[in-house]
Formats: structure tokens, sequence, C-alpha cells
């Protein structure tokens, strides 16, 4: 037969089917990368939801079977007042020099103890709700802000008190004490920032908690709650003021404790150095949302 007619014959024939593998193959459904649980986004009603059982039962849950139970929120502060109040007014003689020191210092302590608190908190937050993490999806964002939830109730007790030495040292009230939700809101933004960092980060880099707390204590110092800013050397006075927590606590001290102590402007100088704090405040922010978005697909993975 020749090659023409072999040809022809073959086009007139039925072709041989496909083997079974190559048909399976063909009808299965197109593979598709799946995503890992989103940082942000989903049900905001579920998210919330969520967020406030996590924050609800880790309040109670810290202070289970204790013996004082909610007062420790108000001991801890309180002692840690004492302590430095007498070693700055009885050793270093600050207290003579600064109008209401004792009611400043032991309203810098609470709100920089809210700070602390909740970012040392949050470094362990991911790994400690593990289980949660790998078998829930949910928007990861909340583990931190859980967080933040559970010790801002905590700085609800300890501002009770606060406000009642305020009294009592009196120190009358005035309306820029109305003001305090701005500087309440920004704290808690850039309080909410670095504990997402550092939880987004931890189940990577173990390192962080050992970092995170020298840096803490290393910011407790370098943040005018010991002492107000125009007290420290012009050599140091610029440093400290690039801290994003240092204007805050200087304009609490002119708005809540003494009205005649200068602000942050006037101890900076102007607002050119306050453009710097500014900027590292939005900085923290912004880098907090992309390592977060970086992070969130692939915590499960690392615990």
């Amino acid at each position: 037969m020749s090659e023409e007619t072999t040809r022809m014959v073959a086009a007139t024939l039925p072709e041989a089917p496909a083997p079974v593998d190559a048909r399976r193959a063909a009808s299965a459904p197109e593979l598709r990368e799946v995503p890992g649980p989103a940082a942000l986004g989903g049900d905001p009603r579920r998210m919330l939801e969520l967020l406030w059982i996590l924050a609800v039962n880790d309040f109670k849950r810290t202070y289970f079977g204790t013996v004082l139970g909610y007062l420790w929120t108000l001991a801890r502060p309180l002692m840690l007042f004492a302590v430095l109040l007498a070693v700055f007014t009885q050793v270093f003689r600050l207290g003579s020099q600064v109008p209401h020191y004792p009611v400043l210092l032991l309203f810098n302590i609470v709100l920089f103890g809210f700070f602390q608190e909740a970012t040392g908190a949050a470094v362990f937050s991911v790994v400690g709700q593990e289980s949660l993490v790998r078998k829930t999806q949910f928007p990861r964002i909340v583990i931190p802000l859980s967080v933040v939830l559970t010790t801002l109730f905590n700085l609800g007790l300890n501002l009770i008190v606060v406000v009642v030495f305020l009294l009592a040292f009196g120190v009358a009230p005035m309306w820029t004490w109305l003001l305090f939700p701005v500087v309440l809101a920004a704290l808690i933004v850039i309080t909410t920032a670095v504990s997402t960092i550092v939880s987004s980060l931890y189940p990577r880099f173990r390192d962080i908690a050992i970092i995170w707390g020298v840096f803490s204590m290393v910011l407790f110092y370098g943040t005018p709650i010991l002492y107000p800013v125009d007290k420290v050397p012009s050599s140091l006075r610029h440093i400290i003021l690039l801290n994003p927590l240092s204007p805050l606590f200087e304009i609490s001290r002119k708005w809540f404790i003494d009205p005649t102590a200068p602000g942050p402007v006037s101890v900076a100088g102007g607002w050119g150095l306050l453009v710097v704090p500014a900027v590292l405040f939005v900085a923290i922010c912004v880098l907090a949302v992309r390592i977060l978005e970086r992070e969130a697909p692939r915590i499960a993975e690392e615990l």
C-alpha cells in the first residue's frame, strides 16, 4: 500500500480513545493557589465579636484565682509610683522643681504602663492563640487588637485612681481635660501599631521577645515620664523629642496637670523639630500594616 493510500485510510478511521489518565487530567479543574488567612478584611461583625470575646476572656483569665483580683491593676502602678516618687523627690530632688510632681509621675506611669503592658503581651499573643490560628479563618489583626483592648480595660480602672489623686493633690479641673480622648486615641494607635509589629514577627523571629524587652525599658527612660523635657539639658532634649511618645506626654502635662507648663512646641523651639516624631509615628503605623499583610498568610506555618 502506497504512502498516500495509508494516509487516506488513517484519515477515515476513528481516533483511538485517549488514555484514562489523560482524560482525567483534561477534565480536572485547574489548580489555583489558595491565599492564606488575611491580615485585614472579612466580616466586620464577626471580627468585632471575636475581638470582644478574646479581650474579655483574657481580662478575666489574667486575674482568675488571685486574691486581690482586679485590684492588681491598681496595685502594680501604685507600687511603682511609690518607689519612683521616693527616689525622685528624696534623692534627686526633682519633685521640688516641678509643680504637682507626684500626680504627674503617677499619670505618666499609668499612660506608659498601658503602652508597655500591651506591647509586651502582644509579643507572645499569636503563639498563645496557636490552636485558634491553626484551625480558624479570621483576620489576624484581631489578635493584637484583643491584647490592646484587654490592656485598655486595665487603663480605665487605673485612670479612676489618677483622677482621685489629681483632685486630692489640688489640681483643679480644666476644660482641657475634655481633650483627653485625643491623647488617648493617639496612644492607642501607636500602641496597636507596635503590638501588631512584634506579634507578627515573633512567630518567625523569636529574638523579638528579648529585643523588645530591652527596647521597651530604653523607651521608659527615654520618654518624659520621670521628668519633664524642659528639665533635661538642651544637648539631650532634641534626642528625647525624636521619640514619638514624647510629644504625647508633654501635651498631657500641659492639658491635665499644669497649664503653665511649656508644651511640646515651646520645648522643641518650634514646629520644625516635631516633624520628625510625627513622621516616625505615621511610619510605624504604615510599617505595622505592611508587616502584618506579609506575615499573616504564613503565621500558622511558623507556629
